[in-house]
């Protein structure tokens, strides 16, 4: 059974991951919201929220010694709550060649706050994002959603190791050419169980630890 948390819902919030921090006591804290007005993306970006879309933020405690790949995890637990979805490394939601969520993990000594985004609906979206759903699915499926991602969350998190192979099967990245900054480029060839991205590149295996990377379209 998964550690129990409290629930808050809001229709609006500055940034779940902060107002989930803040009220964080001894069990863990799932904000869910559908709208923020100062959310953010990896390394501080701006996350832009499509017409209707979820935040949501969990906030727990954990030994200072936990070093599993926790983005990697939620983004595992997501794709268990979504079948549709495929995993980008390190951090992104995926729908064929769309982004259409991301995972957001901040951690200061033994206090973790992971956050998932996700544009439900975006008939107008950008070039190279996209949405869960082709039609509205109505102001009440964003917390549905969450509770079911934080409640795999939770048995991920409280369990031994990380599902590797799992994340391996859903993961977009491996095998496609990808670049990252500010100059690598290579055949991305598999995650380890670190969490680590390995890129083929002139004939060696580098492991890529975080950072944002770019598929190649051929």
């Amino acid at each position: 059974m998964a550690t129990p948390y409290l629930q808050i819902r809001v229709d609006e919030v500055p940034s779940t991951q902060d107002f989930a921090k803040s009220r964080l006591e001894e069990l863990p804290l799932l904000v869910v919201a559908q709208r923020q007005t100062a959310g953010r993306g990896r390394s501080g970006a701006e996350w832009t929220t499509a017409p209707r879309a979820l935040a949501t933020s969990i906030a727990f405690h954990v030994d200072p010694d936990e070093s599993r790949p926790l983005s990697l995890v939620a983004g595992v637990a997501a794709a268990r709550t979504k079948s549709a979805f495929g995993l980008k490394w390190p951090n992104d939601l995926m729908i064929d060649d769309s982004k259409v969520g991301g995972i957001l993990v901040e951690r200061a000594d033994a206090v973790v706050v992971i956050g998932m985004g996700l544009n439900l609906w975006w008939p107008d979206a950008p070039d190279g994002y996209g949405a869960l759903s082709s039609d509205d699915p109505g102001a009440k499926v964003h917390a549905e959603i969450a509770g079911l991602w934080a409640a795999e969350l939770m048995l991920l998190v409280e369990g031994e190791g990380w599902p590797v192979d799992e994340y391996r099967d859903r993961c977009v990245t491996i095998g496609r050419s990808i670049s990252w900054e500010p100059d690598g480029s290579g055949l991305a060839v598999d995650v380890n169980v670190a969490g680590e991205l390995l890129v083929e590149a002139d004939g060696d295996i580098q492991a890529i630890r975080s950072g944002a990377v770019s598929h190649i379209r051929v």
